[in-house]
């Protein structure tokens, strides 16, 4: 009792920030991992460490004790290499102009942007027409853009429909729009390198998953096979949407636009 009393007698305001901020670090690290692969990992290094510190505290292996301790250089060069995506998405969130500024509101502009996009995918979807569209953030896409066919033209539900027509040559790659233009089309974007649950998902879903395991797009897919619309955003895929859905998971995209912690697609899900 007279320890926690001299331990509360040394508790000063500095201790409470001191506190807090080591709090906003585990829920940041908790935040932007969470519903990602790294969680897993993440689990995985932490029971790794726990069981080595009580196997090394309590059991008197001297040896082994010694090997845990000459282990942490090795962990940490390690852990940027296990968490290479993850730590790079994080870098370019932190460095993203006016990220911690105010939030930004959608433009005239971009709410008929959204309906352009949202009378695409209708159609797209009702004809079987697969496509794949690209929105950038922040994260630049011109490698990608570079691979494709420059179009810079307004967003327009009739020249996506015209593109993505099966007897196009562009209809076979992804268009990218860049603000309200689209930028290029039939460009090629990498596929996920990690398995997928559903096997069914064929080359567009896997290269849609693809590019929001390294950038911060978002990305709309229609199915050549079902005509089902789905949106990848993190690495993560929200499949089956209806218009309503569909409209907004893209009006909490560019709402949130620039800002560090961004919205969740499995979040405006549950909220729809």
């Amino acid at each position: 009792m007279e320890d926690l009393l001299a331990v509360l007698r040394q508790f000063t305001w500095i201790s409470a920030i001191d506190i807090l901020l080591v709090t906003l670090i585990f829920y940041a690290v908790l935040r932007f991992f969470a519903g990602t692969q790294g969680v897993q990992l993440l689990r995985g290094v932490l029971v790794l460490v726990l069981i080595a510190a009580l196997a090394s505290t309590f059991t008197g292996l001297t040896a082994f004790s010694w090997l845990i301790r000459s282990s942490g250089i090795v962990i940490l060069v390690a852990l940027p290499v296990i968490f290479q995506p993850e730590l790079r998405r994080a870098l370019e969130r932190l460095g993203r102009t006016g990220a911690l500024i105010a939030r930004p509101r959608r433009s005239t502009g971009t709410s008929k942007l959204i309906s352009e996009l949202i009378s695409a995918c209708s159609q797209l979807s009702q004809v079987r027409y697969g496509a794949i569209i690209v929105l950038e953030d922040q994260t630049g896409l011109q490698e990608y853009i570079e691979t494709g066919v420059r179009i810079n033209s307004t967003v327009d539900a009739d020249l996506l429909m015209t593109i993505f027509y099966p007897g196009t040559p562009l209809h076979d790659g992804a268009v990218i729009i860049r603000n309200e233009q689209i930028v290029a089309a039939a460009c090629v974007l990498p596929l996920t390198r990690r398995p997928l649950a559903d096997t069914s998902l064929g080359t567009r879903h896997r290269a849609g998953i693809g590019i929001t395991e390294d950038t911060d797009a978002l990305v709309i897919i229609v199915s050549e096979e079902s005509g089902a619309i789905s949106v990848a955003r993190n690495g993560r895929l929200a499949r089956r949407l209806e218009e309503k859905r569909l409209r907004r998971i893209l009006e909490s995209f560019y709402e949130s636009r620039g800002q560090l912690f961004d919205f969740d697609i499995e979040e405006v899900e549950e909220a729809a």
